[in-house]
């Protein structure tokens, strides 16, 4: 099992968290970005810099990732790619993608992009906060116990 990070959005504190959560089931974490970022350099955390295209680290971790993976992604596009092979999306916030859930998501997903182009719906999410912290946290060591055991 790899645990994957869409890291350029990625939080800086649920990095931190999949880093800790690498280390201690002793498991790998790939993060995958446009650009170079600092990481631990502890053998569990490695950083693949990919290019600057539109949508290149979604590919990369689509075309990589392995049944029974685990990828942190807000991405809702990118996590319907990866549940499609066989894998598991948990966003920052502590949402899981699988099978059950990701077409209706995806769906939403489309339909509140829709209302936002068309001026009907603006914004985006709320700061990243300590309750969103620990809802991640929480489902992240909830499907690496389970997965893992």
């Amino acid at each position: 099992m790899i645990i994957w990070v869409d890291a350029d959005a990625c939080p800086r504190a649920a990095k931190e968290l999949v880093y800790a959560a690498a280390q201690r089931f002793n498991i790998e974490a790939r993060l995958v970005a446009n650009t170079p970022m600092n990481h631990p350099k502890n053998g569990h955390v490695s950083l693949v810099v990919v290019g600057k295209a539109f949508n290149e680290a979604d590919d990369y971790i689509a075309e990589n990732v392995g049944a029974g993976d685990l990828v942190i992604t807000a991405d809702i596009p990118l996590a319907d790619r990866i549940v499609d092979a066989g894998a598991t999306g948990l966003d920052p916030r502590g949402t899981v993608f699988d099978e059950e859930n990701i077409k209706s998501k995806l769906a939403m997903r489309n339909l509140l992009a829709d209302l936002r182009e068309g001026g009907m719906l603006g914004g985006g999410p709320p700061p990243y906060n300590q309750k969103d912290r620990h809802k991640f946290l929480t489902a992240m060591d909830r499907h690496l116990t389970k997965a893992l055991s």
